[in-house]
């Protein structure tokens, strides 16, 4: 009976090492990996990496994890245009099947998906803000975007006409939508200058208009957006999802 008792104590302590060094080694695998993600994206701080699943030793051995969530507070996307970006909070995105190589200089997501959110104020920075002549003697330009409520943008535009004394803003509200990779705002319904109706490719030109939203982490790829109350929401997806080398 006593040897038992001191064979049941040796595998409790083995197990206890054993659950110690396998969170020992998965520490040390997150921060690792979030050192090569940061200077594979060139980000400006250290992102957030959680390898799920125990044991991690297992997987280690098998050279495959199976799942790893990765947090970035802010990440800098390209826009297509040359030299200018624009700013995602909170992305997260969550790898299934994650295939490294035998020395972690290379690290592939069989699958990948993700959120984050690109404020009111940045997608701003895309629409027009400069007065655009939108009939004779009369100019429109977006002066702010926020929440429509029900899925929907509220895009602010200004109409002015000094001639007949106008200058109001009106509040539009617009569908946002993904179209060919890009982020679309597209009014569901169009103002008018005093009354009187304004050539729709005119006004449009002012109320509708597309971001594109490139070079996100390991190439994924914008796949929806919705309408939030601190901006759009964005969803992304990819395959064969570089993480690292």
């Amino acid at each position: 009976m006593r040897g038992l008792r001191i064979l049941l104590i040796v595998v409790v302590i083995l197990g206890a090492l054993f659950v110690i060094a396998d969170r020992v080694a998965v520490h040390f695998a997150e921060g690792e990996a979030a050192d090569k993600l940061k200077a594979n994206e060139q980000l400006a701080t250290t992102p957030d990496v959680d390898i799920k699943g125990f044991p991690f030793l297992t997987q280690l051995a098998g050279g495959s994890l199976d799942d790893v969530e990765v947090g970035i507070d802010e990440y800098d996307a390209a826009t297509g245009d040359a030299g200018r970006t624009i700013r995602i909070q909170d992305l997260k995105a969550h790898m299934k099947g994650v295939e490294f190589s035998s020395d972690f200089g290379s690290a592939t997501a069989a699958t990948a998906t993700g959120t984050g959110t690109v404020s009111y104020a940045e997608l701003l920075k895309t629409a027009k803000p400069e007065p655009t002549e939108v009939a004779p003697g009369a100019s429109a330009r977006v002066t702010g975007l926020s929440d429509g409520g029900n899925g929907k943008i509220k895009v602010a535009v200004e109409l002015t006409a000094p001639a007949l004394g106008i200058k109001q803003t009106v509040s539009v509200l617009s569908s946002v939508s993904v179209v060919d990779g890009k982020v679309e705002v597209h009014a569901d319904s169009l103002p008018s200058l005093g009354g009187a109706a304004i050539a729709e490719n005119r006004i449009r030109a002012i109320t509708d208009f597309q971001q594109a939203i490139d070079r996100l982490p390991g190439g994924i790829k914008l796949d929806k957006v919705q309408a939030a109350p601190e901006g759009v929401e964005i969803s992304v997806k990819g395959s064969g999802v570089r993480l690292a080398g």
